[in-house]
Order: structure tokens, then C-alpha cells, then sequence
């Protein structure tokens, strides 16, 4: 005889599936368009604005200060730049996650770290969030909706 839980569960088994399958889709792409926005944001205004890395160049960690200022803006811009729209892609994603995160600490250290917590006064908030965002697309890779997942399985490699 069928308890009456019986319909519950499965109801629920269902439901877990789909919401499985549509996070397998879609999980790391929110993840991925936000990071996205911010990095090319970030990368843009770099672009067009003018170079203050000299204003915190001593506070680089090495190897970082031991660059020339214009090649430290030069790389992050780019790594902004690009990382931005390989992340929208989907594409070389734990690659540009690593770079991204490299950048990242480099300016928590040298930008924000002795500004305490709060986004108002330039402190570590933000950096923190990134980072802890970057985690899981350089653990566990862009997802579904990707071009890495899609070189992947034309090549027979998916996971």
C-alpha cells in the first residue's frame, strides 16, 4: 500500500531534478555576466581614464611593485578587458578566473585594504564579493552555457 507521503516525494524528487538540471544551465551564468559587467566596467574606465597606479604602485605585492607602473596598467586593463568578455563567453574561463583573481588581491592590497569594510569608503567589500565569486568558476568551470563547455563536449571530454 502507497503512504500518503508517497506523491510528496516524488513531487519533490521532480522538482529537484529540474531545478538540478536548469542550475546545471544556468547556475554559473548569472555568476559569470555579473563578474562580466564589473570587470569590463572596471577594465573601461581604466581605458579611458588617465593612469593613478603611480599613487599606489609602493603598495603592490611583489612581484607586481617591481613592474613599471604603465606595464601593471597596461596588464590590468587588458586582464579587465578581456577577462570580462571571456567571462561573458564562457570561454578560457578558469584561466581568466586565476588572472582575475590575482588582480583582484592585488588591489584589495594596494587599493583597499586599509579603508576597513565599507564600499562608501573605498574599502575591501566589493574585492571580497569578486573573489568569492571567482571560486567556484575556477573551481567548477563556467557551466553549462559556455563556450568551454561546448569545446568540451566536441571533443568527448564533458564531465
Amino acid at each position: 500500500m502507497e503512504s500518503a507521503s508517497q506523491p510528496l516525494l516524488a513531487a519533490h524528487d521532480r522538482l529537484q531534478q529540474l531545478a538540478n538540471h536548469v542550475g546545471a544551465l544556468f547556475g554559473m551564468l548569472g555568476i559569470r555576466l555579473l563578474l562580466s559587467w564589473e570587470y569590463g566596467e572596471a577594465g573601461l574606465t581604466k581605458f579611458r581614464g588617465d593612469n593613478w597606479f603611480g599613487n599606489v604602485h609602493s603598495e603592490f605585492p611583489m612581484p607586481f611593485d617591481l613592474l613599471p607602473v604603465e606595464l601593471n596598467w597596461l596588464l590590468a586593463t587588458w586582464s579587465e578587458l578581456l577577462g570580462a568578455v571571456a567571462l561573458a563567453l564562457g570561454l578560457a574561463t578558469r584561466f581568466f578566473g586565476i588572472s582575475l583573481f590575482i588582480l583582484t588581491v592585488v588591489a584589495w592590497i594596494s587599493v583597499h585594504s586599509g579603508n576597513g569594510y565599507n564600499v562608501c569608503y573605498n574599502g575591501f567589500k566589493l574585492p571580497l564579493i569578486y573573489l568569492v565569486m571567482l571560486v567556484p568558476l575556477i573551481l567548477s568551470g563556467p557551466g553549462k552555457l559556455s563556450l568551454d563547455y561546448w569545446w568540451q563536449n566536441r571533443r568527448g571530454k564533458t564531465g
